[in-house]
């Protein structure tokens, strides 16, 4: 029997291929809900999830996944459209058009950020295509002295920082180019006349962690329950305490993480160095739309870093007709103002906020406004953050049969994503099943594939 810890997608997956391989697998989840990041609301149709979800065409092994489990053909792919909110006006970003209009940069600071963006540099006044093909040789170089020697200053300070601002807050001179680079390189791919092309899956990915359930089993799934200790006997895990209410032994031929580091260390005493920061996002019902765009920058010292109303990407029909708006905000430390608010007074805030950025908004359109907490949303990809990774396979480092598939794994990096959720629980999932059929051979240590 092998023991998964936590019920997000990351070790609902690891418990779907360690099933599909032949073991036997029980999820522990603390909680009284599954999903983690991805878990959803009830609407006036179908459900949305509480935190943000789209897929980039990057994403492959989630769209292979859903295929799998009989959901392929309801993998939509749909334009996100862009804008950037600067000195009151919103800025279409999606159609070349639209970026050479933009009239807070140059035509030469977008020249040299288009450039960037497709991975050409033309630094020397010759272009080089291969200069950003490793992402390791920027892992010590501020995003800054980074853009500014790649691009200009003025993409720098009118485009770039109030994204870092929004993203990354007070931490944002902490962050690698390396992150920067591999956050282009993930984005989807673009329609030239419309914008980028993004995926959602028809239903909420609610549907996806329901089918996994389903195929996981409800009788291998166990609520409201903790590990509280790993047994290790000749350098193998041997045992997991499980607590309920009443606490256990069980035997265990290993345990898969899949949860954030905090509760590896927890449990085993391995230390992981990655940050992390806090989300508060709010889906707010609207009887109207407030905006024509799906993805809002926000570029002025807001109190939240994006507007991002789904039902300019999903059809509000969807949701009974309802428009759904996210207002989402990260946080560098709990004790942020807007972290210690309560609900009541962080929805004042963000819709006072919202109301002297769009002056013909009316409260009285908001008939709901839901506000999800995370303490631990995102890592902060500061410099070196690939020297900070916790690996798949934690046997030189701990025991025999200890497995990590949580947010500090290689496959979230350059940004964590639900597709990454189901790479490293996959991952883990092979590496037993690996163990199993060549019990003899050296475990291969596997870098996340940064090139492509």
């Amino acid at each position: 029997m092998y023991h998964v810890v936590g019920g997000g997608i990351a070790g609902l997956a690891a418990a779907y291929r360690l099933r599909d391989r032949g073991h036997e697998v029980t999820v522990i989840e603390a909680g009284d809900d599954l999903g983690g990041l991805a878990a959803t609301y009830e609407t006036s149709g179908e459900q949305i999830e509480k935190f943000y979800h789209h897929l980039s065409k990057s994403e492959e092994t989630i769209v292979e996944l859903a295929e799998e489990l009989g959901l392929g053909d309801d993998v939509e792919w749909r334009i996100g459209e862009n804008a950037y909110y600067v000195d009151g006006v919103v800025h279409p970003l999606d159609t070349p058009w639209q970026i050479l209009a933009y009239p807070h940069m140059s035509l030469y600071d977008k020249f040299r950020l288009g450039m960037l963006t497709t991975g050409v540099d033309v630094r020397g006044g010759w272009p080089s295509f291969d200069t950003y093909d490793d992402l390791a040789a920027f892992e010590d170089v501020p995003i800054k002295e980074f853009v500014v020697d790649h691009t200009t200053r003025g993409v720098y300070d009118q485009f770039v920082d109030p994204l870092l601002d929004a993203k990354f807050g007070e931490r944002k001179k902490d962050v690698s180019a390396a992150w920067f680079l591999g956050r282009v390189k993930f984005r989807g791919e673009r329609d030239l006349l419309r914008g980028e092309v993004l995926g959602y899956l028809q239903g909420g990915f609610g549907r996806l962690l329901d089918t996994l359930v389903e195929a996981v089993g409800h009788d291998h799934i166990q609520m409201g329950t903790r590990v509280t200790e790993v047994g290790v006997t000749d350098g193998r895990v041997a045992t997991v305490t499980l607590d309920d209410g009443d606490e256990r032994v069980e035997e265990s031929e290993g345990i898969v993480v899949a949860t954030m580091p905090n509760v590896l260390e927890a449990l085993t005493g391995y230390e992981c160095a990655v940050d992390f920061q806090g989300a508060l996002c709010a889906v707010v019902t609207l009887e109207e739309s407030l905006t024509d765009t799906y993805w809002l920058n926000v570029a002025h010292d807001a109190p939240f870093g994006a507007l991002i109303e789904h039902t300019n990407f999903v059809p509000p029909e969807r949701y009974g007709g309802d428009h759904l708006l996210y207002v989402a905000s990260y946080v560098q430390s709990l004790d942020d103002p807007r972290w210690q608010a309560s609900d009541a007074k962080l929805r004042d805030l963000w819709l006072s906020e919202i109301a002297s950025m769009f002056p013909a908004f009316d409260r009285s359109v908001v008939s709901e406004f839901r506000l999800a907490r995370a303490p631990r949303a995102a890592p902060v990809y500061e410099r070196g953050y690939l020297d900070l990774v916790v690996p798949y396979n934690l046997a030189d480092e701990l025991a025999e049969g200890i497995y990590y598939a949580g947010m500090a794994s290689p496959a979230q990096y350059p940004e964590r994503s639900l597709d990454g959720g189901v790479v490293a629980g996959f991952e883990c999932a092979d590496r037993i099943t690996a163990k199993g059929a060549m019990p003899d051979a050296p475990e291969a240590r596997v870098s996340p594939d940064l090139s492509d």
